[in-house]
């Protein structure tokens, strides 16, 4: 599966009163499927994983599929503590239609630099028997969830794990994994422009039956089936790709492009998805001056928001630019009329 390109991240809707709210969510994926963004990514860190229950993410992995457009790429988060829970939701993901499942540190081995053992074994469990390819998160949100640079390389020798999405914003670590990892190479499938291939793209051109298209709404609360015509899918291609490295932070995309990335997963993108693209656009392009111009643009947005308000903060710039956010599930609380206020101002200029 090819990874270049902006990968969003989405944020989990919900009621005042704190349920889920699936008819915003769907809203928010069909907005974004029209945006340059190549890939969305349910139930990453700023989807609020953890406060789901088991029910929840399920509904949460349907309703993003019955939604997402065919031509984006589809990557579930699924890490549990547990190989054996993990695995099970890598398997839901799977039947569900999603390309790729993201996986990161188990919370007991975080920050044990001794345990590299049970952190591989973790992993390469996981990878021997999921039914989705992997790629690896590497988060600096949380304390010791950063994926020590040896253990990335060794595992991106496994046949299953893709890539990586780091959130460590080290110049010299990504260099040093992308050095690590330059002899691995894969074969991935893609379109006459060298666009990403998705499972369910090849699975309406082979005229397979759709399945797993019903909104998660009509599954909860009752109503008609939506099905999507099957469509033939156009001439394909292969491409022979390395280890694809993810810059996961706003700030770091630009630094992360330099240093090889293929592309990135910045949480802001899920409030100002546009403004974020701009900056891997103008790199493709070739305009290294404009990127970095474009970098700039975000730098104190994210320094804010992204780093310091969380979660919060970027439902709140969601709200700002069409997305339903929302409040924040608790023991998260609600920002203030101050940090609203000052959200509103730093994202004066970042409107989609």
């Amino acid at each position: 599966m090819l990874l270049d390109g902006l990968q969003l991240p989405l944020t989990t809707p919900f009621y005042p009163d704190g349920r889920l709210n699936l008819h915003k969510l769907e809203h928010n994926v069909a907005r974004y499927s029209k945006t340059p963004a190549a890939g969305l990514v349910a139930l990453c860190d700023v989807g609020e994983p953890t406060l789901l229950s088991e029910e929840e993410t399920r509904h949460v992995l349907r309703s993003v599929v019955a939604s997402a457009a065919v031509e984006k790429v589809l990557i579930a988060g699924v890490s549990r503590d547990s190989v054996a829970g993990t695995l099970d939701l890598a398997e839901s993901a799977a039947e569900f239609g999603y390309d790729a499942v993201l996986m990161k540190c188990p919370s007991m081995l975080r920050g044990t630099g001794e345990r590299t053992k049970e952190l591989m074994a973790y992993f390469q469990a996981v990878g021997d028997r999921s039914a989705l390819p992997v790629v690896l998160y590497s988060s600096s949100a949380e304390g010791g969830a950063v994926l020590p640079a040896e253990v990335v390389i060794e595992l991106a020798g496994h046949s299953k794990v893709l890539g990586m999405v780091d959130g460590s914003g080290d110049r010299e670590r990504m260099k040093a994994i992308m050095t690590g990892t330059a002899s691995y190479k894969r074969d991935v499938t893609v379109t006459a422009v060298f666009a990403a291939v998705t499972g369910r793209m090849q699975s309406r051109s082979e005229g397979a039956e759709a399945k797993d298209l019903i909104l998660a709404t009509a599954l909860t609360e009752g109503g008609a089936a939506v099905a999507t015509p099957s469509k033939t899918m156009a001439k394909t291609r292969t491409k022979v790709v390395g280890f694809q490295v993810l810059a996961g932070r706003t700030d770091g995309m630009f630094e992360g492009l330099k240093s090889g990335a293929v592309g990135a997963m910045p949480a802001f993108a899920a409030a100002a998805p546009q403004a974020c693209y701009e900056v891997l656009a103008a790199w493709k392009d070739g305009d290294e001056g404009l990127a970095q111009e474009k970098q700039m643009r975000l730098q104190d947005v994210a320094a804010r928001i992204e780093n310091q308000m969380g979660v919060g903060g970027i439902k709140f710039g969601c709200d700002l630019n069409g997305y339903f956010g929302g409040r924040a599930r608790l023991p998260w609380l609600p920002l203030s009329g101050e940090e609203r206020a000052e959200i509103e101002a730093l994202m004066q200029g970042i409107r989609n």
